[in-house]
């Protein structure tokens, strides 16, 4: 059979998860990096592709479509991936590897995720990559970040909790294939749900909200999403970490770590006999 039982997938992910908590550092490190450059550009080429499109359902569906190659992409690569390591659980309950271990890979691989992001959004908005139909794309970037910085904390929260649930689900799955299109099919589902949702992506949004920040400091974008009536003042550098990212990082643990805990409790979970 070219797949694996999810029992199966589940036991190979508590070897999986051990070597990634013992990655050396600056190896944690890069390739967060580089996830965080493939979900930047994922990101990056979402926007330019529905920038354009009037019909809010048909552009979230072109969003969804072409983003969810992204975490493809993670997985196929050997990226390290914040949202997608919220599955390490699984191998601390199995108890292969220390709890302060997985703190540390998801602290190192989040400051990864965080460069790559940062680095696409300058890349984007600092070089003319947002210059599309007389900048309107940039100022559809704009309007972008400063709706997530407006959401209530309430939502940013259950709307990541949502988010990281669907991609773990997709990380699980892409696991769960011995070929590498099987893999693209098991994270692309799931990923096209949260996306068209308009669930909230912690690392997506190292890109989308920086991106539309650093795009307010280029003149003419600035003009030209005051020019189009978008409401910037919600956008600021405080309330993207205030309002979005750290209820979205809290939401993307508890969704990613629900998910791996009950994958776990259904699949190794050994409860002890009875005397």
């Amino acid at each position: 059979m070219n797949l694996f039982t999810p029992q199966e997938v589940t036991s190979n992910y508590v070897s999986a998860g051990a070597a990634k908590i013992n990655f050396p550092v600056w190896k944690m490190f890069a390739l967060g990096i580089l996830s965080g450059l493939i979900i930047g550009l994922a990101a990056a080429v979402a926007n330019t592709a529905a920038h354009d499109i009037a019909n809010v359902g048909i552009a979230r569906l072109v969003m969804g479509v072409i983003f969810a190659f992204g975490l493809g992409m993670v997985v196929v690569s050997g990226a390290e991936l914040f949202t997608g390591n919220c599955l390490l659980p699984i191998t601390v309950l199995d108890g292969k590897a220390p709890l302060r271990g997985m703190l540390k890979n998801w602290l190192v691989v989040y400051a990864g995720n965080f460069a790559g992001g940062l680095l696409v959004a300058a890349g984007c908005a600092f070089f003319g990559q947002l210059n599309y139909s007389a900048n309107a794309l940039a100022a559809f970037t704009v309007r972008v970040a400063a709706a997530k910085c407006a959401l209530p904390f309430a939502n940013a929260l259950v709307s990541g909790i949502f988010c990281n649930f669907l991609v773990c689900v997709g990380v699980f799955l892409a696991l769960a294939s011995k070929d590498v299109p099987g893999r693209f099919m098991g994270t692309y589902l799931p990923v096209c749900f949260f996306v068209i949702c308009g669930f909230e992506h912690s690392v997506a949004n190292m890109y989308y909200i920086p991106a539309g920040l650093m795009a307010l400091q280029v003149p003419a974008y600035a003009a030209k999403a005051a020019e189009l009536g978008v409401n910037t003042a919600a956008l600021t550098w405080g309330r993207f970490f205030t309002a979005n990212l750290i209820p979205v990082t809290l939401g993307n643990i508890a969704g990613g770590g629900a998910f791996a805990c009950l994958m776990w409790f259904c699949h190794l979970y050994k409860p002890k006999a009875a005397p």
